[in-house]
């Protein structure tokens, strides 16, 4: 193996199970979530290799631009609740806990542009795409937040202050009070998209801004998106801990309620 491929190819590409990473000569990063392959459903295990994953990903200074993808139409469609484990004991949401926080603070440290490529359903972890410098979002894309009020958890993970930041707190608190599917259109009109492609081109148009982005001198682009990132960084710092916490306290209330109600109906029966 020549020198120059084992640079563009790094041990760490081929680490996780659930984010497929792949480089072009340029430097362009193309890192896309799935679940074997097809569509990505969060999971346990993928919300633990994020934080390395993505902490490699921002310390690997041959990456010039990361893009965001999703595998098969997709970006995150739903989570695998069960492979989180008892959310009302402290010790597994104490982990859930680190790991959200620090999923958030190593995208928003990725020092290159970052490009959200958004085909068909960004509904749970939209917040991830928030963190881009750029989203382009197909005709079809929607968003939405299955995670939490309408499952019945506060939103506490950062899908608050990623919303609130991009389209207002007013948009944000609504559309997560009420999780309706959000047009590519209509997060276009609040300025959450930058741009609104035809189905099947997201990720085509995401490679051209990135390649219009290359033009800059390096340091350009490195300094630009620290200083456009800054100030969203900070509210993460800020918020997610503590919501976090919140929405700790909200899940372990949902499943002693829920096992309250099975033990009762055991009862009866």
């Amino acid at each position: 193996m020549s020198k120059q491929l084992e640079v563009s190819q790094p041990n760490y590409f081929t680490a996780y199970r659930s984010l497929k990473l792949t480089r072009d000569a340029q430097g362009v990063l193309v890192a896309e979530f799935h679940s074997k392959g097809g569509p990505f459903i969060m999971s346990a295990q993928a919300h633990t290799e994020f934080v390395d994953a993505f902490y490699q990903i921002s310390q690997d200074r041959a990456n010039k631009i990361v893009i965001l993808a999703g595998a098969d139409g997709e970006f995150i469609t739903d989570v695998d609740w069960s492979s989180f484990g008892d959310v009302t004991d402290p010790g597994v949401w104490s982990q859930v806990h680190d790991e959200g926080a620090q999923v958030l603070e190593n995208i928003a440290n990725i020092r290159v542009p970052v490009i959200a490529a958004i085909e068909g359903r960004a509904h749970v972890h939209s917040d991830y795409a928030l963190l881009a410098s750029v989203i382009v979002a197909a005709d079809g894309a929607t968003f939405q937040d299955l995670a939490h009020f309408s499952a019945g958890i506060a939103p506490g993970d950062g899908i608050f202050t990623t919303w609130s930041y991009r389209a207002g707190a007013g948009r944000a608190e609504a559309f997560l009070l009420n999780p309706q599917p959000l047009t590519a259109r209509t997060a276009h009109e609040w300025g959450v998209v930058a741009e609104v492609v035809p189905n099947g081109t997201a990720l085509s148009r995401a490679r051209e801004l990135a390649e219009l982005y290359l033009k800059a001198p390096e340091v350009t682009r490195r300094n630009t998106r620290v200083h456009f990132i800054q100030p969203l960084k900070e509210r993460i710092v800020r918020e997610v801990g503590y919501g976090l916490s919140l929405e700790g306290a909200s899940a372990a209330d949902l499943m002693k309620s829920r096992q309250a109600k099975s033990q009762a109906v055991a009862r009866k029966g």
